[in-house]
């Protein structure tokens, strides 16, 4: 039995160093499975993107239901202020992580075939496999702040903030 396996690991060997085909790389096939990798992190940021916003709106409306209670409403507006301006950066964070992996996806179409460099490299700041402009010129890492002002984000977290600081306000005019 022992015999078995040294013989199909020689086998092996032979086969390799013969220069099959079977161990080459198949380009097509990494094409395959690097996008597929890719898609996976472009649809991770999307969900925490999307979780974040719950977990806003969520956290929102809970300090917002307290402020009648008998808790300080001038920390639970705070509070509101805080977690809003913070979750408005982790979605900015995810959806500027999101838009640089979306260069990567375009990169690797385009250059894959022809360019052997940077197999398998998930690393969205690389940018050496971001796409390019119509100048020839590679594009700049989006500011988060940038991100943060888009028109999907502030329609969502600049009414938050609005209300927040109003609710703060209020409670700061009536003591």
């Amino acid at each position: 039995m022992e015999s078995d396996r040294e013989e199909v690991v020689k086998e092996e060997a032979d086969n390799k160093s013969e220069g099959d085909t079977d161990w080459e790389l198949d380009v097509k096939d990494v094409l395959g499975k690097e996008i597929d990798l890719i898609q996976s992190c472009i649809s991770r940021m999307a969900q925490n993107s999307f979780v974040v916003k719950g977990w806003t709106i969520t956290l929102v409306a809970v300090v917002l239901a307290l402020l009648p209670e008998r808790f300080n409403s001038n920390l639970l507006s705070l509070i509101g202020i805080v977690a809003t301006l913070c979750f408005w950066y982790l979605d900015g964070f995810f959806l500027r992580t999101e838009k640089l992996y979306r260069w990567k996806y375009e990169w690797v179409i385009e250059n894959r075939l022809v360019n052997k460099l940077y197999f398998y490299d998930l690393n969205p700041y690389n940018q050496k496999m971001w796409k390019v402009n119509d100048d020839g010129n590679s594009l700049k890492k989006p500011k988060i702040l940038r991100v943060m002002f888009t028109k999907t984000l502030t329609p969502i977290y600049s009414p938050l903030l609005i209300l927040s600081i109003a609710s703060l306000l209020l409670c700061l005019y009536h003591k």
